[in-house]
């Protein structure tokens, strides 16, 4: 639960690297987070599921930045610029890449983003 919450603890932090784990466990956070907004809008206030319900859409605009961040950190854990998170633009073959980058193991040791988050001995710190 701590890799969950750990990009809302680092919320605009841009800067530095982030471990696939982090990135994903937030991915499935968000993911489970987002669909009992939807139940919420669709159960409680009566919404459809293609719309767009009210908690939804303040979940995905809370969300928003923490993702963002995460992203740009998971791209410099493999020494690429946050530039890349561009291709989210490009359908099916930006989407497709990205995906590849955000599964692909980190840089080991120093890159040009930050030391290695795997061996951060600090990592401890950042859950307390």
């Amino acid at each position: 639960m701590e890799w969950m919450l750990l990009p809302l603890k680092r919320y605009a932090e841009f800067n530095g690297r982030s471990r696939r784990k982090e990135y994903w466990m937030f991915f499935l956070f968000s993911f489970l987070v987002g669909l009992v907004a939807t139940l919420l809008d669709v159960v409680v206030l009566g919404f459809s599921v293609e719309d767009n319900g009210p908690v939804n859409a303040v979940m995905s605009l809370a969300l928003l930045v923490p993702s963002l961040a995460v992203g740009v950190r998971r791209l410099h854990d493999t020494d690429r610029s946050a530039w890349w998170l561009l291709l989210i633009f490009v359908p099916i073959l930006g989407w497709i890449m990205l995906l590849i980058f955000f599964c692909s193991n980190g840089d080991s040791g120093t890159n040009g983003y930050g030391v290695d988050p795997k061996l951060d001995q600090n990592i401890g710190d950042i859950f307390s």
